[in-house]
């Protein structure tokens, strides 16, 4: 009896390892499959986003990364007419969350279009509507107070979502402060980003 009982366990293990192995490969299978379209429909997401954000262009935009944000130079019969940053923010109720910002070579910032987020439906996810996002379009980080009102600032935050809010300026902050260092014209900075906000 002891002796059918341990065929039994070794059978049953057998089994497992067997069945275990044939899972991982259909899924290895099913990643490899399904990674090109995904990678393609994210990267077409990405090149309407920049269309959306920044001024008509006519170059091709290539992508130049630095220190993990990307941004795409866009120019008009050669002269510069913006920038479109992909930039993020790991500050989120959610964690990490990525936008496109288009920035004019002043650093005015001319749309905001959210590429990627996983905040709380009907909270932190209406960072997404244009009544918060739009707040942000013809102002200029540097001159203009990109905080939440409740800690001094000069943006409305969502209600009910107020860590939601701030990353959102964190990762626009990103994606300018980038965009003056490799880019663009700074201008006299009316606000810094404090550590705690």
């Amino acid at each position: 009896m002891a002796k059918k009982l341990e065929s039994t366990l070794k059978n049953m293990i057998l089994s497992l390892f067997f069945i275990s192995m044939g899972m991982a490969a259909a899924l290895g299978y099913v990643y490899t499959i399904t990674k090109e379209p995904i990678d393609k429909a994210k990267q077409q997401a990405e090149t309407g986003a920049i269309k959306e954000v920044v001024p008509a262009f006519d170059n091709t935009p290539t992508a130049k990364v630095v220190d993990g944000i990307t941004y795409y130079e866009v120019t008009k019969g050669g002269v510069p007419v913006g920038c479109a940053v992909k930039t993020y923010t790991d500050k989120a109720f959610s964690g990490r969350f990525d936008l496109m910002v288009g920035f004019l070579p002043d650093g005015t910032i001319n749309q905001i279009v959210v590429l990627d987020q996983k905040e709380t439906p009907g909270l932190g996810s209406k960072m997404k509507e244009p009544k918060f996002k739009d707040q942000f379009n013809k102002k200029n980080p540097g001159t203009w107070k990109m905080i939440v009102k409740k800690d001094g600032g000069a943006v409305d935050a969502i209600s009910a979502a107020t860590i939601s809010s701030r990353a959102f300026c964190d990762a626009v902050q990103r994606g300018y402060d980038g965009f003056i260092k490799n880019f663009g014209i700074a201008t006299s900075p009316a606000n810094s980003t404090k550590k705690g906000e």
